[in-house]
Order: C-alpha cells, then structure tokens, then sequence
C-alpha cells in the first residue's frame, strides 16, 4: 500500500477553506472513493505527491500536458517572458504569432480571439452563434460537456456525471429552455429537433469525439450528417475542440475527419499548460466580434504573454515530423495492451483512441452514446483506478473522463503501464 498520510492532512485542511477541499469537482475521487493526491510537483511522464509517491501520469492536467510535465523548452519560454512581465492589458506580438500558428494548423479556422478558458469559449462562441444567425436555440448532445456556461449545463457528462448529478440548479428555466439535447451518434434525433425548431436553432454544437463522457468516437458519417445538417437548416455547427484540438492529430478533428466547422472552441493544449483558450472561424462570422462587429466579449487576461509564450512553443514543437505517430503509436499500444489483459483476466473492456487521446470502458457491449457509457460498470473501474495507482500509475478518477498521452511516454513506460494493469485487472474483479 503506498502512503497518503500527507495528501489526507491536506486534503483535511483544504475542505475547510475550499468546498470539497478541490477548485474542480471531480478531483475530489467522489468517482472512486479514498483521498486524493495532493502533487508536489511533475516530472515529464510522472507525478510526484506530497508523499513522495511517484506516478506514470495519464491524465496529463486533464489533457494540455501534450509534452509533458515541466517540458525545459516550454518552461524556458514562460520564465523568459515572467521577466518581461506577466500581464499588460494590451496587445503584444506574441498573440499574432500563436493564431498564426492556429489558423494554419485549424482548418477551418480563419480568424481567432483569445479567451481564458474552456468554458469562455464555448460560452462565446454560442453568443456569437446566435448572433450571427439571430436565433436563439443550441442543439447539444447528451453527455457533452462544453464547460460550466449555464445553457450548457443540459445533460452534460464529466463532472455531473462522475458525482451523478442531475442538471445544475442555479440555471434558470428560461435559459435551459434554449437548449435541445440529443444523443450523440443520432441523425435522426437532431433532424427531428430541427423540424420541430424549424428557423430558431442557431448552432449544433458537439465534441467531436467524446472525452466528457469516457472516451467516445463518432460513428462513421455522423459527423458528416450533421455538417450537412446544419447547412439544410441555416444553423452553424460549432466543434467544441477544446480537448481535441492538437490532439486527435495536429488540426484537431476537424482535420482527422474531414469535416469544416463554422466555429471552433479550443483550450488545454493552446495554453501548453497554463490556462489559455480560444474560439475560431469563418472570417465573415468573426467579423461579428466587437470592436469590429456588434457581439460583445473581453477578458482582462485574455491573451496572456505567459499563456501565450508556452502555447507557442508547444504547438511548435507537436507539428514536428513523426511527433504525432509516435504520440497516437502510445495511444493504440495502450488500448491493445488492455484489451489483451482484460481478456487473460476474462473480464469485459472497451478500449479505443483518436491521436493522443484514449479511454476505456468495463463493458462488453459498444459504448457509442451517453446511455451505453452509463452501462459501464464504474465500481469496477474504481477497484482498477485504486489498483494501478498502488502499482505507481495514475488515471482520471472517474470512468466519465478520457485519458491521455505525452511524448514523453516512451515504449518503456507503456511496458510498465500495461505490466500494472495486468495485475490490476485480476486485483479489480
């Protein structure tokens, strides 16, 4: 058994002065029950908590982490610009140089303003989205989770689904009202709503693979349907690519599946790994954008010089040759690995990946929307999470998240992930 005397002294301290001693719910192992780790500090691939425990870490800051923890190159940069300054509340060129770097790597993407955080973007590029299209309804998907913005808070997954929570209160009825939910990987769900919305849907709105939910692919065509969805019924489709954005590959799922949203969200790996954000489109559409166009957003640190500076570097750096076949090469090594030692274990997995991204189920039957993911049987991911992080390995604490991969997991480490989970799959009956 490794030792959590520390993290559980902090972990005591902190839920008197922090509602459940954590500033994001699901830290909390509400999911998976015992203490969570407090960390000290990361080390490329690894974890080390206030114990001294060290850990293969594959939740990587819930996904920005692409290269790594403390990467010399990135934190170079950061501390090159600390000396400049923090924060100016003006513009600098090195918000130029990074949406440079995004709309050349984003397809669809033409023009770009700089948020804060997942959750800015999504919430703006909805305003933005009726807005443009002077209709006030978004179809999301059941499941989807596009960030805490109040008229996303309908059946979304991540959080809300790791603690069971129903829709948040605090919304009011009115504006949940403005949100029609279908399930994820169903047409004909979405063109009922649309007929019976006809002329009052502004956006679709949808991640284009799941990773709020456990990790969740499109069928094939779905993502198609609904780019021709929207044209039929003048809405926008706007991809929620703040997790897969530079990770599913270089241009995000735009560029993996072909498929051209009229508005992007981005975070997590923008930031390389400090909290910065973006939403992104069609010129005509950002033109809306004050101060050149009637829809209001700010942000005092909006494209911050540190955010900036780190997000530079990594984006850089992931577009070098062979950096993405080496990082999805790690994603499929792992699934195949657990797939084969949870059938030694005879004990039923789902196990699949986009890029750098990758999940699993324990489930013997496709997980394809937010009710089959909801089938998976989440007590035994607790006993396997427990299991592997006794064994020096650290996953997302809850079933309802994805998990991810670094360049810094090398062949070694994924010999070493998958040795653990062969034991932790017998431990975990």
């Amino acid at each position: 058994m490794t030792s959590t005397q520390r993290s559980e002294a902090l972990f005591a301290e902190a839920r008197q002065l922090i509602p459940g001693g954590v500033n994001s719910p699901v830290r909390a192992f509400r999911g998976v029950g015992g203490t969570p780790r407090f960390i000290a500090r990361g080390e490329g691939p690894f974890l080390v908590d206030a114990d001294g425990q060290r850990y293969i870490d594959y939740v990587l800051s819930w996904g920005p982490l692409i290269l790594g923890h403390a990467d010399a190159e990135v934190v170079a940069a950061i501390c090159e610009q600390a000396a400049r300054g923090t924060t100016y509340g003006a513009p600098t060129e090195l918000e130029s140089e990074l949406a440079r770097l995004v709309i050349d790597m984003m397809p669809a993407v033409e023009m770009v303003r700089f948020v804060s955080s997942g959750t800015e973007a999504a919430m703006s590029a909805l305003r933005l989205a009726r807005a443009y299209t002077g209709r006030d309804k978004i179809i999301k998907f059941a499941g989807c989770y596009h960030g805490h913005y109040d008229g996303l808070l309908v059946q979304a997954g991540s959080g809300v689904a790791t603690l069971g929570l129903p829709d948040s209160p605090g919304v009011p009825a009115a504006v949940a009202a403005g949100t029609l939910t279908a399930p994820y990987n169903d047409l004909d769900a979405v063109e009922v709503l649309l007929r019976a919305n006809a002329g009052q849907v502004a956006a679709i709105a949808i991640e284009p693979v799941v990773g709020n939910m456990g990790f969740v692919a499109p069928r094939d065509g779905f993502l198609a349907g609904l780019r021709r969805l929207a044209d039929d019924h003048g809405a926008l489709l706007v991809f929620d690519e703040v997790m897969t954005g530079f990770r599913v590959a270089p241009g995000g799922a735009q560029e993996r599946f072909g498929i051209s949203p009229d508005l992007t969200c981005m975070g997590k790996v923008i930031g390389g790994g400090l909290p910065a954000a973006a939403y992104g489109g069609r010129r005509q559409i950002m033109e809306m954008v004050a101060p050149v166009g009637p829809m209001y957003q700010a942000g005092t640190l909006s494209g911050n010089p540190l955010a900036m500076a780190a997000g530079i570097v990594t984006l850089r750096r992931i577009r070098e040759p062979g950096v993405f076949a080496q990082l999805e090469q790690s994603a499929a090594a792992l699934c195949a690995g657990l797939t084969q030692a949870a059938a030694a274990a005879d004990i039923p997995l789902r196990a699949a990946y986009a890029g750098s991204m990758w999940g699993f189920f324990f489930t013997a039957d496709e997980v394809f929307d937010y009710t089959s993911a909801k089938t998976a049987d989440t007590a035994r991911y607790g006993r396997f999470f427990h299991a592997m992080l006794e064994r020096g390995v650290y996953l997302a604490p809850s079933q309802f998240e994805a998990a991810f991969v670094s360049t810094r997991h090398d062949a070694a480490i994924i010999r070493q992930t998958l040795d653990a989970a062969a034991e932790a799959l017998v431990a975990a009956r």
